[in-house]
This record gives C-alpha cells, sequence and structure tokens, in this order.
C-alpha cells in the first residue's frame, strides 16, 4: 500500500523534497557568507525563495548577492516545477483516481461472507451480474487497467486492482471473511494457482472455477476447487439442446435464476426455522396457499436431492428447498420460513 501511494505521488514527493532543499541550502548560504544568525537565515531565505521581497536583514554583500540570485533562479524553477505536477494529477485525475480507491479499499475491509470473483472478463462480468441481481456482496479482483477504469466508474462494485494468483491480493480482497471465490481467469494455470492459494488461507470457502481444457477439470478439483465450470462445453451442449429438445429449452430460458424476472428458480436455506414450523413437512407448509411458491426439489442434511419431494417430506434446519415462483412470492416464503 504504502509503495502503491509513493508511486502514485512520487512526483509531488519529488517536488516538495526540492523546495525542502532549496530552502536548507538557502540557510546553510546565508549562514556561511553573511554570517547570519539562524533565524536571520531563516527569514532571508523564506522571503527570496517566496519573491515577497521585504527589506533584507542586513545589507548583502557581493557574494550575497550573487547567491540570492542563484537562490531566486533555483525556487523559481522549482516552484514552477510543483504548479505543474500538482496541475497534471488534477487535469488527469490521478488524485480522483486514488481518493476513490481509497475509498473503495476501506470498504472492502468491513465486508463479510462475500464473494470474490477474480477476472473481469466475459465470464466474470455475468458472475457480476448475478450476483448483484441477488443482493449478494462481493469483491472484483482483475489487473486489466481497461477493465479496472471500467469498474471505477460505474462506481457500483468493489473492486482491486491487483494480481489474483498472488496471497496478498486475496487477502486485501478479504478471503478470510469470504464464504465464496468464483476464478473467471482465462489461463487454466492461474486459476489453478487462485484455487490453491483460496483453499490454503480459507479452508472453509466455496471455490467455484472456470477452465477451458478437460485435462485441466480434474487438477481444479484436487486443488480444491468445490465446482469446475467449462463454459465452452455448456454452449456447445446448449446449442445441440436448441436442436433436439428446443421446446424444453425455451421452458428453461424463461424460467431466470436472475432473481427479478417473471418466474424465477431460487433455493430456499432453511436456518432459523419458526416453531410454527418446526419438524412439520411441505404438506403443512402448504406453500402454495401462503405464497405462491411451488416446491420442486428439496435437499437433505446429508446433501442427497429429491426431486418434486413428497408431501410427508420433513422440513429440518440447515435443509434447503428448491422453489418457482415470482420474486415477491420466494421473498414471502423466504421471511415466512426464516423468521426474517
Amino acid at each position: 500500500m504504502m509503495k502503491r501511494r509513493f508511486f502514485i505521488f512520487s512526483k509531488i514527493y519529488y517536488a516538495l523534497f526540492f523546495i525542502l532543499l532549496i530552502c536548507v541550502v538557502g540557510v546553510i548560504g546565508f549562514m556561511n557568507i553573511e554570517d547570519y544568525s539562524l533565524m536571520d537565515a531563516v527569514y532571508m531565505t523564506v522571503i527570496t525563495v517566496s519573491t515577497v521581497g521585504f527589506q533584507e536583514v542586513v545589507e548583502l554583500s557581493e557574494n550575497g548577492r550573487l547567491f540570492t540570485t542563484f537562490l531566486i533562479i533555483a525556487s523559481f524553477g522549482t516552484f514552477a516545477y510543483s504548479v505543474s505536477v500538482v496541475t497534471t494529477y488534477v487535469v488527469s485525475g490521478d488524485f480522483n483516481k486514488y481518493f476513490k480507491d481509497y475509498k473503495v479499499k476501506k470498504e472492502i475491509k468491513s465486508i463479510k461472507n462475500h464473494t470474490i470473483v477474480c477476472g473481469y472478463g466475459r465470464n466474470g462480468s455475468q458472475a457480476v451480474d448475478k450476483l448483484s441481481a441477488h443482493n449478494e456482496s462481493f469483491v472484483v479482483i482483475d489487473n486489466n487497467p481497461q477493465c479496472i477504469q471500467k469498474l471505477r466508474d460505474s462506481q457500483q462494485h468493489l473492486f482491486i486492482s491487483g494480481d489474483a494468483t498472488l496471497d496478498e491480493t486475496l487477502e486485501l480482497a478479504g478471503i478470510s471473511r469470504a464464504k465464496a471465490l468464483i476464478s473467471t481467469l482465462s489461463s487454466d494455470a492461474d486459476n489453478l494457482y487462485v484455487v490453491l492459494s483460496a483453499r490454503q488461507l480459507n479452508d472453509k470457502l466455496t471455490i467455484i472455477s472456470r477452465a477451458s481444457y478437460d485435462e485441466s477439470y480434474k487438477k481444479l478439483k484436487i486443488a480444491g476447487a468445490d465446482n469446475v465450470i467449462m463454459p465452452n462445453k455448456l454452449g456447445g451442449a446448449h446449442m445441440a439442446s436448441l436442436v433436439t429438445t428446443p421446446d424444453v429449452v425455451e421452458f428453461l430460458d424463461n424460467i431466470t435464476l436472475e432473481g427479478n424476472a417473471d418466474i424465477n428458480l431460487e433455493e430456499i436455506s432453511i436456518n432459523n426455522l419458526l416453531d410454527d414450523f418446526s419438524n412439520k413437512t411441505v404438506k403443512d407448509l402448504n406453500a402454495r396457499f401462503h405464497t405462491g411458491c411451488t416446491i420442486i426439489g428439496f435437499k437433505t442434511l446429508e446433501g442427497k436431492y429429491v426431486i418434486n419431494p413428497g408431501a410427508d417430506t420433513k422440513l429440518l434446519p440447515n435443509s434447503k428447498l428448491f422453489v418457482l415462483g415470482t420474486n415477491e412470492q420466494i421473498k414471502k416464503l423466504n421471511n415466512l420460513l426464516n423468521n426474517l
């Protein structure tokens, strides 16, 4: 952080250094050439460097005048350089960028249970859109200047400009407090590094990684990825399905996971179950009567998936329901089950 700050403001630091150097040279010069006291030397240096032109402490000698002339020329050039540096920073927007990034980093330090998205390319931006639609908190990591500028201009997402394969970058993104990580980097090798680092830094993290080649799938799983997605394979399978079962695909396309469409498919975690529903069944819930949602799936405590669960399926804490409904209907059912 300190190195980056010095790099951003290096020219300003150099300008301040030169101004200080001119002042020190002026004080030492007047003390030695004119035998001034420290306070008199400081006074003469200030009025000379600032070109104010008050009366001299005592009349200067010839050497003193030559030294004063040198000091005025040197200070004028230094101040001109300092003004141009500050103007350049303001006009180029470097000040604005720095303080925007500082504000973002401060916000990142305060969030928890968030998702870290590594890479803001095509897949990464799609993941960000999905997380935004579900009001999930997240941090984006990317080292592409164009992507970072896009994120900075939007002022909607938290981001870090850096290499996601480095532990220090993941730590800046709050990986120890995160609940999930999505790695969408273009290189399978980079994704592998990210998965290895993330799993080492947080063994409870849910990790989803992108892969381009079949041989990378197994390596990413061994490295610690919970899920490995191959976009190219999924895209080809989807296109083939449009030939073999077009109506089914169109029907599924109309059921989104965005959280803001007419019909959504979502999962509801049963965490803080109300006493009224403790050890009750799907029949007792009577979800359609209360919310209008349709329960199409259930995940048991053991991780087993049940399609179209029966009416006698018990609702237990830490299990999950998969439901179809509108955004409002699903929100109502979530509040009903989890006492929100």
